[in-house]
């Protein structure tokens, strides 16, 4: 059972390098197969078709990206309990997390599918806008409990302030890539971190 669960892993973490690299429809399942040292039907015992692997990189993208930010954002609250300095601190933490990545942020499994949605199942799909969903449900709760206390100064749908942490982050990283500039990302935090600390500024200050 161990030695089954360590081989599917590695066809995922395989796969997901390729496809990080170059995309669900470049990365072939001949490939995959060839560079993760198994036989092809060892590739089917595990997944039935490339959906089948989509739809399991996916689900464990949401439960990696969940623990990373409860991570974050526990060591932020062991800080301040202050809702406002919370996300201030779990985006600084978050930056600085991306900032020493060898090579910068690899990129995310959610997006390269919603770039290739055409060559999904709706079960991929649903997955896909889960984790998107997810993340807005998350930020969405922390800008909840911040105009608790705060009065953001300019008139914001929370919905699309959360989405913004993530459209932020996506676009980052494209950024990065595009450019060769892998600090762009980590930087493009920081300035979404200035601009929700001025948007919920105290008037007095």
């Amino acid at each position: 059972m161990a030695r089954g669960f360590e081989t599917r892993q590695k066809i995922m973490d395989v796969a997901q390098e390729a496809i990080l690299n170059k995309g669900f429809d470049a990365t072939s399942i001949d490939e995959i197969v060839a560079n993760a040292e198994i036989t092809k039907s060892g590739f089917f015992y595990h997944f039935k078709d490339k959906n089948a692997l989509a739809h399991a990189l996916i689900e464990r993208h949401i439960v990696v990206e969940d623990d990373l930010f409860d991570e974050l954002m526990d060591r932020a609250r062991e800080l301040t309990d202050d809702p406002l300095q919370i996300l201030l601190i779990g985006l600084k933490l978050l930056a600085e997390l991306i900032e020493d990545m060898p090579g910068g942020h690899p990129g995310c499994i959610v997006a390269t599918a919603a770039y290739q949605d055409r060559l999904f199942d709706q079960n991929v799909r649903e997955a896909n806008k889960r984790a998107v969903m997810g993340w807005r449900n998350r930020f969405k709760q922390m800008f909840d409990e911040i105009e608790d206390v705060y009065p953001p100064n300019d008139a914001v749908d929370r919905d699309a302030l959360a989405d913004m942490v993530s459209a932020v982050l996506e676009g980052g990283i494209v950024m990065a890539r595009a450019l060769s500039e892998p600090s762009l990302t980590s930087q493009q935090v920081h300035l979404l971190r200035s601009y929700i600390k001025l948007l919920y500024r105290p008037n007095s200050q």
